[in-house]
């Protein structure tokens, strides 16, 4: 090899292109994959450090990347050691080469994203110059959503949403309709990684119906939506994406219904019935929370009547803990007229002050109707007013007619209230179960 090139240099540049080129034809067709790696090696070395001539070595190096092929070399590992050893030479003079650089980069992403070294791959592309290089705004858009799909692989949420922030300046660029559904899947990744969960569950619900996307990934979706539902704040907004799942005939078969049913029924939830849920989630979904000095400080005040077995923790823990604890809160709201807070703590499994810290909480953010009466240590619920309840009429499953006669008592008022809404419930699960022909009616001569 060493004398071909010796030979080779003597050319004039004019031949020189085509001498180097007839050599690189030899090296992949003659000698098989025993000594290419070598035999490579010397020859871009040759280009690169021998003045070969920057319009040879683009040639020549343009050509080695389309030889460098799973067909030519089968063997992986070596093609990757034959690529990282030329981009290692022409490290040297990159702005020479600048796009066979980034050529040769790209191939070497190729290969270690089949091999799942996501961070790898990542960091190769993210060492591409896209602004200095001749490529549409639609060819930077797709590497930005695919280091974004990298970096979240590898749960790296945070350099993924700088490169999904530079997407989603490009995205006008595109009408793509492939490159349209990676970035909004990476969207609501990023919402879901991020803990934005109401954002999250209503972009992977969307997704969930698209029929582009492959079932087994729709499915994925779909148990995404309910799992960020799940995980959301308490309030309006969860119940709506609720509501939404619950209407969905898919999610009965997924098996995360249980808890979602309940929490759309606005159930208390059992600890078991947590633990079950807990086992699916992802490590970010289970991330520590830590509370602010005020909500600890607030939460350990006036605790002295505390009974004794009771529990001492001050705050929720985790993601899962605290939208278990705010669904507890919500539903308790649904049962009761009024509690206290060693009431709610003992069902929050919190101390007083720190049940009442979430519910004053919850009732700042308008998240829960009601007031709290600190003298008597009692929380008041509000029965919720027909424009403010975020799950509709009936459970967001038909019309129910609220004219009522006026009774004079607030108590008897909401207790009617409730007697109506179960009826309505009963009446609309009915009229479901009749359309699906699980259930058929008769009629009964008189």
């Amino acid at each position: 090899m060493d004398q071909k090139l010796t030979q080779l240099s003597t050319f004039n540049q004019k031949d020189k292109g085509t001498a180097y080129l007839a050599l690189l034809s030899e090296i992949f067709v003659s000698q098989g994959t025993s000594n290419i790696a070598q035999d490579v090696h010397a020859l871009v070395d040759h280009l690169i450090n021998q003045d070969a001539g920057i319009i040879a070595g683009r040639q020549v190096l343009s050509e080695l990347v389309k030889n460098l092929t799973p067909a030519a070399i089968p063997d992986t590992e070596r093609r990757k050691a034959i690529v990282e050893d030329v981009l290692a030479i022409v490290q040297l003079r990159a702005t020479s080469y600048e796009e066979q650089v980034n050529l040769l980069k790209f191939q070497l992403a190729d290969i270690l994203e089949n091999d799942e070294d996501w961070s790898g791959a990542a960091r190769v592309l993210r060492g591409i110059n896209l602004e200095a290089s001749q490529r549409t705004d639609e060819d930077k858009l797709r590497v930005y959503i695919r280091i974004v799909r990298l970096l979240l692989e590898e749960e790296d949420s945070v350099q993924a949403e700088t490169y999904y922030n530079r997407a989603a300046s490009l995205i006008h660029s595109t009408s793509d309709r492939e490159t349209l559904l990676s970035y909004k899947l990476c969207q609501a990744r990023i919402s879901d990684y991020t803990r934005k969960f109401l954002e999250a569950a209503s972009r992977y619900h969307e997704l969930s119906f698209v029929g582009e996307i492959d079932e087994d990934e729709r499915r994925y979706m779909l148990s995404a939506s309910v799992t960020c539902a799940v995980l959301a704040p308490a309030g309006p907004n969860r119940s709506r994406i609720l509501s939404s799942l619950y209407r969905d005939g898919r999610t009965s078969e997924l098996p995360t219904y249980n808890i979602l049913s309940k929490m759309f029924l606005d159930h208390i939830l059992r600890s078991a019935e947590v633990k079950e849920f807990e086992k699916i989630l992802k490590p970010h979904q289970l991330a520590k929370i830590a509370l602010s000095a005020n909500d600890r400080l607030s939460s350990t005040l006036a605790d002295d009547d505390i009974a004794e077995g009771a529990s001492k923790r001050t705050g929720p823990s985790t993601v899962l803990d605290r939208a278990v604890m705010e669904h507890n809160v919500l539903a308790s709201s649904r049962i009761y007229n009024n509690i206290t807070f060693s009431g709610l703590g003992a069902l929050l499994d919190l101390t007083p002050g720190a049940a009442e810290t979430m519910a004053r909480k919850m009732i700042e953010q308008g998240r829960l109707k009601g007031h709290i009466d600190q003298v008597d240590r009692l929380i008041w619920f509000e029965a919720a007013k027909e424009e403010d309840d975020a799950q509709g009429k009936a459970g967001g499953l038909g019309d129910v007619n609220q004219d009522t006669e006026d009774t004079g008592s607030l108590f008897t008022k909401r207790w009617d209230l409730q007697i109506r809404m179960t009826a309505a419930h009963v009446e609309s699960l009915v009229q479901h179960l009749t359309e699906s022909g699980l259930v058929r009616s008769t009629t009964v001569a008189v």
